[in-house]
Parts: structure tokens; C-alpha cells; sequence
């Protein structure tokens, strides 16, 4: 997990149908903890959310080869149970429960060594691809996290 680069998946688990299964390690240092809270640092909610939309997000490249891009839209129902310290491990869990006109609706968890953190229903848009450096930088990450069909 790079936090100051907003690149939160480490590894893909599996991609199978319409769920996949991510996993990721917060990082021991990051300057995020500096301020979030000095002497307590603790990952800031949003970015367990942006966990879970990225988690989404993968999904649907997956599912649809890169053909378009998904965009986080809307984000309903979070809910934190925990707090989330340095070095935590994270699995995420999103699966799809609604799908078109552009439109992808998840189901997204993030568990910490068994234990719930957070959920939320996430929903992105697909749209094509607005430049070919994004298109690029997305198949080199999901190469770097071993998403199905991107070896690295």
C-alpha cells in the first residue's frame, strides 16, 4: 500500500465471476500518520473507503478487459467498526450486485485479521479510457498486483 500515491491494492487474491478478493498491508511509516493523529496514527476512514472503491474498481477491469474505465461516483451505507493502525494487514472483499447503462453498483468489506472494519456500497461509473497514459499506468498496476490475464 502507497498511501501518498492512493495505490492501496497490494495483491489480487482471486477474481472469480462478479467478486474479487484484494489484499493490502498499510505501510509502518507514511506521512499520513504525522498529522492523522500525531503520537496515535490511525488510517484515515477515507482512505479505507478509497480501499474499497479501488477493490470495486479492479473488479470491473477485470470483468471487462480494460475496455473502459471505471470512476467512483458515489459511495452509500459506509460504515467504520474499527480503526486501522501501521503495519495492519486488509482483505477486501467487493462483489457486484447491480449492473448497467455504464453503471457498476458493489458490495465492498474490509476485514483486519478477521476482524470487520468497514463496509459500503460503492457505485462507478464506466466510461472509455480518457487518454492512453492512464490506459497504460492501469495495466502496469494491475500487472504490478497480479490482477487475472496481467502478468507482470
Amino acid at each position: 500500500m502507497r498511501l501518498e500515491y492512493f495505490q492501496m491494492i497490494d495483491r489480487v487474491v482471486s477474481l472469480e465471476g462478479d467478486a474479487i478478493v484484494v489484499e493490502s498491508r498499510v505501510p509502518e511509516a507514511s506521512p499520513v500518520f504525522e498529522g492523522h493523529f500525531p503520537g496515535h496514527p490511525l488510517v484515515p476512514g477515507v482512505l479505507l473507503v478509497e480501499t474499497m472503491a479501488q477493490a470495486s474498481g479492479w473488479l470491473i477491469l477485470g470483468r471487462n478487459n480494460f475496455e473502459r474505465m471505471p470512476f467512483l461516483m458515489t459511495v452509500k451505507e459506509a460504515k467504520f467498526r474499527s480503526f486501522v493502525g501501521p503495519d495492519a494487514p486488509l482483505d477486501v472483499t467487493a462483489r457486484i450486485s447491480h449492473e448497467g447503462s455504464g453503471y457498476t453498483v458493489t458490495e465492498a468489506r474490509l476485514t483486519s485479521a478477521g476482524k470487520r472494519i468497514a463496509e459500503a456500497e460503492i457505485l462507478l461509473r464506466s466510461m472509455p479510457f480518457p487518454n492512453p497514459e492512464l490506459e497504460a499506468a492501469m495495466r502496469a498496476n494491475a500487472a504490478r498486483i497480479g490482477l487475472p490475464g496481467y502478468a507482470a
